[in-house]
């Protein structure tokens, strides 16, 4: 006789997601036969899905907080990198600043020895003039004039000498201060400090001066030098 019992339902070898297995990745096998079961099971199959994707949100909000925590870190270090910039551009600006005084300085140290060379040339030439004119004014020397043109060759050679190192100077010091003045207008260098007056360019001037006189004095014969 043929058995009027109902077949036993297939089981679902989808296990139910327990608090220490991992939600379920695929849809569970269900007996249609059987609604409540198969309710039952889907629940639970939804269940898993809901807490894997509350997992996964978990994670990401965690991977978001990091990313955030390292974007104000680098966001702190550009800021102090951009300090330490903008200190090492006003350092530079002040180091150029400061080169052009020293290029002044530099100036002045040439002028000084165009200065001692002119000096040297003028009381040199000062000296063979007037040594032997008192030679010859005592006849211990017949003829000075020789002498006496060398002396004032060498005293002009030392005017004309200090007269085209105070021009140069002159011209030197004005491109530079040109330089330096269009150099502030663009925001290159710090133009807080100034030129001062060159002493050895008024010391030049006045040496040039009794230069002038000496040959006068020596040529004809008046002034102080005469």
């Amino acid at each position: 006789m043929t058995s009027n019992q109902d077949p036993t339902p297939p089981t679902d070898p989808t296990p139910p997601a327990g608090p220490d297995k991992p939600p379920p990745t695929q849809i569970p096998q269900v007996d249609a036969s059987d609604p409540d079961s198969a309710s039952l099971q889907y629940s639970q199959f939804r269940t898993g899905l809901s807490a894997k994707r509350t997992d996964m949100s978990t994670e990401r909000t965690g991977m978001s907080r990091e990313r955030t925590d390292m974007s104000k870190e680098r966001t702190a270090m550009s800021t102090e990198r951009t300090d330490m910039s903008t200190a090492r551009t006003d350092m530079s600006k002040r180091r150029t600043g400061m080169s052009f005084q020293r290029t002044r300085m530099s100036a002045d140290r040439t002028l000084m020895s165009v200065i001692r060379t002119s000096l040297s040339l003028i009381s040199f030439g000062f000296t063979i003039v007037q040594a032997f004119e008192k030679l010859a004014i005592n006849k211990l020397l017949h003829d000075s004039h020789a002498t006496r043109n060398f002396g004032v060759s060498l005293v002009c050679l030392g005017i004309i000498m200090l007269a085209i190192g105070i021009l140069y100077h002159l011209r030197f010091m004005q491109g530079l201060r040109h330089t330096r003045e269009e150099m502030t207008e663009n925001g290159l260098i710090h133009g807080e400090s100034v030129f001062p007056t060159s002493f050895t360019l008024v010391t030049a001037i006045i040496l040039l001066g009794i230069g002038v006189v000496a040959v006068l004095s020596i040529v004809l014969n008046i002034g102080p030098f005469g």
